[in-house]
């Protein structure tokens, strides 16, 4: 359990909290490239509770400004795009991606108001197909984290995300959880259905994982440990990469996992999900199989409107499509996907969880050391100026999760040393050593 005060520090992402202005010293990925086209229609976009417009001006840039005119206040997600700035409608001022005010045709220009304003906005960059902002306080950025995913070609990743209304903590905590696997996610039999289609769901006769957390340079890592059969016991690896990458072990070694875990405000998140071969470009078969696709699809969405844009219509309103038939005969949870499972679960906790009556028990021992690894830093932060882990060391970031059947009383973490060495196209000799001089 956490105080309520430790709480609402982990939780509250505004400007000006401690995670408020943890998050903001990291590179956020926010936006697929493909969501802001050239010259084209602003997208409103909501970030750490900010209201923004992202834009591509007419030379390809990218933009992320102050949602709000500097003039008026009028939105300039209704602005124009054009000749290399967003003019707003009301007066005609417009503004650069770097937020100068590049014309103000309503004023004589003898006076040269212009120059003194300086309208908010942050720093973007892009990297395979994804577009990150820096929205920190350093003049000039860190380096983006050298994830696996986005630096391999793009054919080589599958991306897809949807918005939660819950808070972002609730998300993460999510995906570092082993012991809800046995549960949540499981077919009835080990011959069952899974999740409405084929043989795809998960069975595990030992339901009680045995937890062992080791801090990182980059965050923390676990091995969860179950018995396979009386000689043997199934590893899973999973990874926390600071502020809100999450690694959970890969269902095979061709298909790594990572999910990352924005927050639009304090009670809203957009869940990002990735998959990554790391030898070949994956293919159409294994994209469908990836596509992450729920029963139901999206929601409409409204580009004037970040609440909507990739919300799925299977929500509270219709109980995530819940089928209790199929929870009696065949899946533990009745949800349809283990997408829909997830999110059924964290938003029914409410916008934020309320932690102080929470009763954690060892097999939380992941999520314990997270919510420390994330408040100490954010208190770092806030009283030293600490900088955080991983900001400005884009190496850190190279690794992996794995999986693993060992014989009992087999040192997991030798084991698979090798397997959580990011990057196949490198050496990895001594991949063990590496991974343990990071623990």
């Amino acid at each position: 359990m956490l105080s309520r005060e430790d709480n609402e520090l982990l939780c509250r992402v505004g400007p000006g909290t401690p995670m408020g202005q943890l998050l903001r010293e990291y590179w956020l990925p926010f936006l697929k490239s493909s969501d802001v086209e050239r010259g084209g229609q602003p997208l409103r976009v909501k970030l750490l509770s900010e209201d923004l417009v992202a834009f591509r001006d007419t030379s390809g840039r990218v933009g992320l400004l102050g949602e709000h005119c500097s003039h008026r206040a009028t939105s300039l997600a209704l602005a124009r795009n054009e000749d290399n700035g967003l003019r707003c409608v009301y007066h005609g001022w417009m503004y650069d991606v770097s937020g100068r005010c590049i014309d103000m045709p309503n004023e004589p220009e003898e006076t040269r108001f212009a120059d003194k304003i300086r309208h908010p906005a942050y720093a973007c960059t892009e990297r395979n197909g994804i577009v990150w902002t820096y929205m920190g306080p350093r003049e000039v950025p860190p380096a983006l984290p050298d994830l696996e995913w986005n630096m391999v070609p793009e054919d080589q990743v599958v991306i897809w995300r949807n918005l939660q209304f819950n808070n972002w903590v609730q998300g993460l905590e999510g995906n570092i959880d082993s012991s809800h696997l046995s549960f949540l996610h499981t077919r009835l039999t080990a011959d069952g259905d899974g999740f409405g289609g084929g043989n795809r769901g998960l069975w595990y006769a030992d339901k009680t994982p045995r937890m062992e957390v080791r801090a990182t340079d980059y965050g923390v890592m676990y091995g969860a440990g179950r018995k396979e059969d009386p000689d043997n016991s199934y590893w899973r690896v999973t990874q926390f990469l600071m502020p809100f990458y999450g690694m959970f072990a890969p269902v095979s070694p061709a298909e790594i996992p990572l999910q990352w875990w924005i927050p639009l405000d304090d009670h809203t998140v957009m869940k990002w999900d990735v998959r990554l071969n790391p030898n070949r470009p994956i293919t159409e078969e294994e994209r469908a199989r990836l596509g992450f696709g729920d029963p139901g699809g999206f929601a409409e969405p409204n580009r004037f409107d970040p609440y909507t844009q990739f919300r799925l219509a299977a929500d509270q309103s219709n109980g995530w499509l819940l089928d209790y038939e199929a929870q009696e005969e065949r899946r533990f949870s009745g949800v349809p996907s283990v997408n829909l499972q997830d999110k059924a679960v964290q938003e029914t906790m409410g916008p934020i969880v309320k932690r102080h009556i929470e009763h954690l028990g060892t097999s939380d021992a992941m999520i314990i050391q997270v919510r420390k690894r994330l408040l100490n830093a954010a208190k770092a932060l806030r009283d030293h100026g600490t900088t955080p882990p991983g900001v400005g060391q884009p190496e850190s970031y190279r690794v992996r999760s794995a999986t693993t059947i060992l014989p009992n009383g087999t040192d997991w973490l030798e084991a698979v040393g090798d397997k959580l060495v990011a990057f196949t196209d490198r050496p990895v000799e001594s991949a063990e050593a590496q991974i343990r001089a990071r623990v």
